[in-house]
């Protein structure tokens, strides 16, 4: 840090397997959020100067625990399959369905996002329609409850985009992208209220857009 280079912190896990801001009981037994790097590290939070979230284009769970937009169908198998959805150590399946912002709203809140990451944008190709909740119970809960039973109980409200065909892994820049792919952007955007700066486009590391924000 005195000698002014760049020092890059990666958390583990996400937010709400957060110990102390996660859905407990189903956590792990650490601070999972942007926090973390502070404890972890021992650099005090004054020098982190920017917070990034890795969001996926779609939402995933392992393990237990409520997943308000899961879906039980053929999307699902599809979004685990082409995202390789399977636990890294232990290989079990993880549970897949559309995009909650208001998990994301939650995450920004409590991590003072500056910008998103958004990874597996590839993985959407092929769908005919999407769909992003932006709340639930019919427009009664808008922001990510903090109870347990009123989460497991909660009926995500959706929106539905039309998806795209094209190829997307050979795109460099955001303009290259697909309409209705750019739109699926822009739309997360207005819902989270956070700007996308980086968008996964395939599962190679050269394969990322970064835009001029």
């Amino acid at each position: 840090m005195k000698e002014g280079k760049k020092i890059l912190f990666e958390g583990a896990q996400a937010t709400l397997l957060d110990i102390d801001h996660g859905t407990y009981p189903f956590v792990t037994s650490s601070n999972t959020t942007a926090g973390g790097a502070c404890t972890g590290s021992g650099v005090g939070p004054t020098k982190i100067n920017e917070v990034i979230g890795v969001v996926k284009a779609y939402t995933t769970r392992v393990g237990n625990g409520p997943f308000v937009t899961e879906l039980f169908d053929e999307i699902a198998e599809k979004l685990r399959e082409k995202g390789g959805e399977y636990g890294t150590t232990t290989g079990r399946p993880r549970r897949c369905g559309w995009l909650d912002t208001l998990v994301v709203r939650y995450a920004k809140r409590i991590n003072n996002l500056d910008y998103i990451a958004l990874t597996k944008l590839d993985v959407l190709t092929g769908l005919k329609e999407l769909k992003i909740c932006d709340s639930y119970n019919n427009n009664e809960i808008k922001e990510f409850p903090a109870e347990i039973p009123v989460l497991e109980n909660a009926k995500p409200d959706l929106i539905s985009m039309p998806g795209w065909d094209e190829d997307i892994s050979k795109c460099k820049i955001f303009e290259e992208l697909p309409f209705n792919a750019q739109n699926y952007i822009k739309r997360i955007e207005e819902l989270t209220g956070v700007k996308i700066k980086f968008i996964g486009i395939g599962a190679n590391r050269d394969e990322i857009i970064v835009r001029e924000i």
